[in-house]
């Protein structure tokens, strides 16, 4: 994998994944993705060498923004249409129009607004199934993430220790041995 449009030709020829933006594509909120660890690990495995079918599905990040419907309850509702879709997955549907106030942030503008405040770059990336096949929104682009590289995006660059914490807790560096961690503290 080279670029974005490699890692759109790897999701739309794994099955699993694809299955997982059909469901959303048929039941979730219009203009909706999946982000987080749906591309990241996928593309992380590939390119270590780990089968991406063995490894289980977390939940999935689902996210859109829609500032006229931006209740907990309508995200619930969702959620549960996805889950009756498809009962096997785990949905975590979350409108970016309501999240800025949990994240102590300004209004997000949109969603790639609100990956954007993610706290790395190689999670502030998602996919979506659009017209014309699989289709990839990442507002600091794929090269890091290709490079298996963790670094904060501008809004956690300061909090190193929520980083750190993060790679505790998800265990990435066991994982996947070739990441590098980049840019904490106040360096870029």
């Amino acid at each position: 994998m080279r670029n974005a449009a490699d890692i759109a030709d790897f999701i739309a020829h794994n099955p699993r994944m694809m299955r997982c933006l059909a469901v959303l594509a048929a039941h979730g909120p219009a203009g909706a993705w999946i982000g987080a660890g749906f591309v990241r690990n996928a593309v992380w495995d590939h390119l270590s060498g780990q089968d991406t079918e063995a490894t289980p599905l977390a939940d999935l990040d689902v996210v859109f923004h829609d500032p006229v419907n931006a209740t907990a309850e309508q995200d619930a509702a969702y959620e549960a249409a996805l889950c009756v879709a498809a009962s096997d997955l785990l949905w975590s549907v979350r409108n970016q129009a309501r999240m800025h106030e949990r994240n102590g942030h300004r209004p997000y503008r949109d969603v790639a607004d609100a990956l954007a405040h993610w706290p790395e770059t190689a999670t502030a990336i998602a996919a979506r199934l659009a017209p014309k096949g699989v289709e990839l929104l990442a507002p600091f682009g794929v090269e890091v993430m290709l490079a298996m590289i963790i670094r904060p995006t501008p809004a956690f660059r300061t909090k190193p220790e929520i980083l750190l914490a993060r790679l505790e807790a998800k265990g990435w560096l066991a994982r996947w041995p070739r990441l590098r961690v980049v840019g904490l503290g106040d360096s870029p």
